[in-house]
């Protein structure tokens, strides 16, 4: 019995010891990777001060860009999703409040950020969609930093984000980017600037700024990686998604009052309340455009019901 006893202990502390080798080796790949240090001097981005400027900076920082949904409306910070095991994450206090950032970042700052995800400190920021900025036009972006730079300081002291054993795991395999700085292309050159139509080349444009981060590069859905893990995918798009019979109307509705067709409620993870403030325009383009594009299929994922 004893060595029974004996052979399973050294079974348990075996196995014990290949779980702390691995808990240690995901902490040290992991940590290495957020101490990484990027050398990137952003192209230069002029920033206006003229209101035109500024009110499309609001326009954007609150719709197509959804800043607010991370910064909160004031953009003062707010919590993103808290979930111990995968990470809590608060978005920063952008505004020049107490805790807030603003007071301190250059427009080179805000450029590096915004555009490539990467924080004065010359390390990547974690849960930035850098992806999908780095797609705006110049003279959009500099008109989102004007607008956010106009903003009234709030005081609000935003905890530091902290990626849990899972999500450091799940980063460490592939299954979580939360360091888009690590994807980007940082030599990109971007476009000065792009003239709002209604037509499917502005839809295109919109949509990778605010669709193609949750949707997917082709928009087919699924997982959405880096979200809170509570969120379902992100429905299939394309023409051959669950979407394709939608009327122009059935997708506006979507946006503005955020109902499918059959009455259903979209999942909160949707952020209607944002979208549903981009003008009609806006949303026929980018329906024109989703119209325009290949069917791509979603495997092993169900996407919304019609």
């Amino acid at each position: 019995m004893n060595r029974w006893l004996k052979g399973i202990g050294y079974v348990v502390g075996g196995l014990l010891g290949l779980v702390l080798v691995t808990a240690a080796g995901i902490y040290g790949f992991s940590e290495a990777r957020y101490r990484k240090q990027y050398t990137v001097t952003p192209r230069a981005v002029a920033v206006p001060t003229d209101s035109a400027s500024v009110a499309r900076g609001e326009h954007l920082v609150q719709t197509i860009a959804a800043c607010v949904d991370c910064h909160g409306e004031n953009l003062g910070g707010k919590v993103v999703f808290d979930a111990p095991a995968f990470g809590r994450v608060y978005a920063l206090n952008l505004t020049r409040g107490k805790g807030g950032v603003g007071g301190t970042l250059t427009d080179a700052d805000f450029v590096r950020a915004i555009r490539h995800g990467i924080a004065p400190t010359g390390r990547a920021l974690k849960v930035m969609p850098s992806s999908d900025y780095m797609n705006l036009s110049d003279a959009d972006l500099g008109a989102i930093i004007a607008y956010v730079k106009s903003r009234p300081p709030v005081d609000n002291e935003v905890p530091s984000v902290m990626i849990g054993p899972i999500g450091r795991a799940l980063m460490v395999a592939g299954k979580l980017p939360i360091l888009e700085a690590e994807s980007i292309d940082h030599e990109k050159l971007q476009v000065a600037s792009v003239t709002p139509a209604p037509t499917a080349g502005y839809g295109a444009y919109l949509a990778s700024i605010g669709c193609k981060g949750c949707h997917g590069p082709t928009l087919a859905g699924g997982p959405i990686l880096g979200g809170d893990p509570s969120w379902p995918p992100a429905a299939n798009l394309t023409p051959s998604g669950s979407t394709k019979d939608w009327s122009e109307d059935d997708f506006r509705k979507l946006l503005r009052e955020g109902k499918r067709p059959n009455g259903l409620t979209v999942n909160a993870a949707m952020p209607f309340r944002i979208f549903g403030k981009l003008t009609d325009e806006e949303i026929h383009a980018i329906f024109l455009y989703l119209r325009s594009i290949a069917p791509q299929a979603t495997p092993g994922v169900v996407t919304a019901s019609k």
